[in-house]
């Protein structure tokens, strides 16, 4: 069940369009609903160069800004910042600045590598990154005895290298350091059992593969692509923990591999090779599996090829084209931040020692873009020196950072899932949210869930005679331990006519889960499409054991509005907000107006059966009976400042109501005209008088003086199942 309703705002939540602050060009004040929004530009490019002399390949000193000219897609680029570093400066570190002890990625984002980032000035900072997870056992043995040769004898007083790995995890293992023996103990613990099984799989082709005597080949595409996207991220990961440093950092990446499927990874990609730019990071990507002999009928490690393959060259070429598709990725990370691949060799020490000559000496320049669209696309640079006798190495291009309204529909789905992992909340855009609970059967519960937002932080864009948007929706449960459980992802498109007031109602966004008892930790993230502004809300939810309380009540449901609903339920997973034809729309603030309804729904479960009661002839199932005698009193109060200001009449139930589920459901329609303006605490009290036990729930309300007539609710129908993984 889900829905999408535009309900009733009422002021008093003030519910407004919040300031905010974004970065573009200019500094500047604008006016925009009535608000003072400040824009300050923070962006600036930098890219490194490296001189050297033509003939001697002696690195060129001395040379100034002015010396230099920066091109930008044939647009000359002002030079407005101007560094030079050179390693033969370095100063002595004192160790216990670059040395933090502890294994975790966190330790660089919170930049713990130097007391002063000034102290980094001309050394070389590098990061060498084991993905254990690409590799095999021969492979991982043969970067780490390239690494320890390279600590042993080609490592420079000005080198700082930190030591980072992923193979379920990605963790860092040894912050940047001098110290050849920290260095030598970490890749020490690197070795053949470090294999985690993460290469490619299949692609569901029998033809060119092993026969292995099954006729069936597995298709892993979807796995290769979400593997590909998992070492992408680790890539980002580490580059955005690189960001506060300004100096070039160069990344030794060894791997198995990086296969991307299509397009489906370009999003991935183009993240990972972004945040490497921002953070000034070069990668040199290694590829571990060396030069590699490609025999037409495999390797002796592989059976014999199905289907005549091997006879009819398409074999081999197939090994080639899966072994170039590998690199390709690699050497596009490296290509496209300013940094080397490597591939087709089994040494390995030419990478460290291209690390350690393009960072030799180096200028670092840096200009604001005369180009100020945010479109995404790729920016070439070109660097000139005012000299003929030399010759320049610097980053090719960058791309260029992107609005909501120019990222293409894979970067705004890894946007949205990235809020969605991410432990910061948003907050451009208000959400509030309410989760309510009813039985199902014995062990299952039915946790419909509302979130509201505030239609005043919707752009809506008008179109004929209506209002038109749309809103990206994406929820998730998590256990107690961490599995998710359910997952929601919408997107929902709103049309309210204008004489609706959009400014004054909430949109309101219902879903529901199957849940058994337990507690559960629930996030749901909500984009608006306009601007791409997002917000989240996060909270823990405790579905009851009812087994172990005497009297088995669900949640108090309050409402202002119940629409119809005529579309036929799923009898494996009904709705049970929908009660004769009439779907029931919480109201999640608990604000209501004197000329609104005030609905309440609960049940109470397995009441106990009265004293010689007759007992049903036929078992509807088990733990169910028909509407046997039982009697439950229950009256609703209101309370102002302690006192009792108004009670519904007391309500019998004698009988079962809904027998399939055993309950006995309590509908309300309580009269608001005769409570006055203000905040009522609200008792829901209920007795089982059978069975001697009793509850007596309270929740806050506020009602409001009726201003204007009940607007017409405008709704968008969505599918009639609970949200599953």
């Amino acid at each position: 069940m889900r829905r999408l309703i535009a309900a009733v705002t009422v002021g008093v939540l003030g519910l407004g369009n919040p300031m905010m602050a974004a970065a573009q060009s200019t500094g500047q004040v604008e006016q925009q609903n009535g608000r003072n929004v400040i824009t300050v530009n923070a962006n600036i490019v930098l890219t490194n160069v490296v001189v050297r002399d033509k003939k001697t390949g002696a690195l060129v000193t001395g040379l100034k800004a002015s010396d230099f000219t920066i091109i930008e897609d044939k647009k000359q680029q002002q030079i407005s910042t101007f560094d030079y570093q050179n390693v033969d400066e370095a100063a002595v570190l004192n160790e216990k600045s670059t040395t933090s002890g502890k294994a975790s990625i966190a330790d660089l984002v919170e930049n713990n590598f130097a007391a002063n980032p000034k102290e980094l000035r001309d050394h070389r900072l590098i990061v060498i990154f084991f993905d254990l997870s690409s590799m095999q056992d021969e492979d991982i043995d043969r970067a780490v005895d390239a690494a320890t040769n390279y600590v042993n004898k080609q490592m420079q007083p000005a080198d700082l290298v930190a030591m980072v790995s992923m193979s379920t995890g990605l963790t860092m293992d040894q912050d940047f350091t001098s110290d050849k023996a920290a260095l030598l103990r970490v890749l020490a613990k690197y070795n053949g059992t470090d294999e985690t099984g993460f290469a490619n799989g299949g692609t569901g082709s029998t033809d060119g593969t092993s026969d292995d005597t099954t006729a069936f080949a597995a298709d892993d595409t979807e796995y290769n692509s979400l593997n590909t996207d998992r070492e992408l991220l680790a890539i980002r990961a580490i580059s955005k923990s690189l960001e506060r440093v300004d100096q070039r950092k160069s990344m030794l990446y060894f791997s198995g591999g990086l296969t991307r499927n299509g397009i489906e990874n370009q999003a991935s990609l183009r993240a990972a090779t972004n945040e490497a730019a921002k953070a000034n990071l070069a990668i040199y990507a290694v590829d571990t599996r060396g030069l590699q002999a490609m025999p037409p009928g495999g390797d002796a490690s592989k059976g014999s090829l199905r289907g005549n393959s091997a006879y009819s060259g398409s074999a081999v070429t197939a090994q080639f084209s899966a072994n170039f598709s590998s690199q390709e990725t690699l050497g596009t990370l490296s290509s496209d931040t300013g940094g080397k691949a490597f591939f087709d060799s089994n040494d390995f020490g030419p990478a460290f020692q291209q690390v350690q000559h393009d960072t030799e000496a180096y200028y670092i320049l840096g200009f604001h873009s005369t180009n100020q669209a945010r479109d995404g696309s790729y920016r070439h640079l070109t660097v000139k020196v005012n000299r003929n006798d030399v010759k320049i190495e610097f980053r090719p291009g960058y791309y260029a950072p992107s609005d909501f309204q120019h990222q293409k529909t894979e970067d705004r789905e890894l946007a949205l899932t990235e809020q969605m992992r991410s432990d910061s909340p948003a907050t451009d855009v208000a959400v509030y949210l309410q989760a309510l609970y009813f039985r199902s059967n014995d062990n299952l519960f039915y946790i419909p869930v509302s979130l509201i937002v505030p239609g005043s932080q919707i752009p809506f864009q008008t179109k004929g005679n209506s209002d038109k948007a749309n809103i990206d929706v994406m929820g998730q449960v998590k256990n107690a331990q961490g599995i998710t459980v359910g997952t929601v992802r919408d997107t929902v498109k709103l049309a309210l006519d204008q004489d609706q007031q959009v400014q004054r109602k909430n949109i309101q966004y219902s879903t529901a889960f199957t849940l058994a008892p337990g507690k559960y930790h629930l996030k749901f993230v909500v984009r608006e499409n306009q601007t791409g502004n997002m917000g989240s809300f996060e909270t823990d939810i405790q579905v009851p054991d009812m087994k172990k309380v005497p009297l088995k009540l669900s949640s108090v449901v309050l409402a202002s509005q119940r629409v119809a609903n005529t579309a036929k339920q799923n009898p494996n997973a009904p709705n049970l907000l929908v009660r004769d034809g009439l779907q029931w729309i919480p109201n999640v603030a608990h604000v209501f107006r004197q000329n609104q309804h005030l609905y309440f729904l609960y049940e109470v479960y397995d009441p106990t059966k009265a004293k010689g009661a007759a007992e049903p002839t036929a078992s509807p199932g088990p733990g169910r009976h028909e509407g046997g005698p039982v009697h439950l009193l229950t009256s609703i109060e209101f309370l102002s400042g302690g006192t009792k200001v108004y009670e519904t009449p007391l309500v019998t139930a004698n009988t079962i109501n809904v027998p399939d589920r055993d309950a006995v459901a309590f509908q309300f329609d309580v009269p608001l005209d005769q409570l006055k303006p203000g905040t009522y605490i609200c008792q829901v009290n209920v007795i089982d008088d059978a069975g001697a036990s009793f509850s007596f729930p309270r929740m806050a309300l506020k009602v409001v003086a009726a201003t204007a007539p009940a607007a017409a609710t405008a709704s968008v129908a969505m599918p009639a199942s609970p949200a599953t993984p």
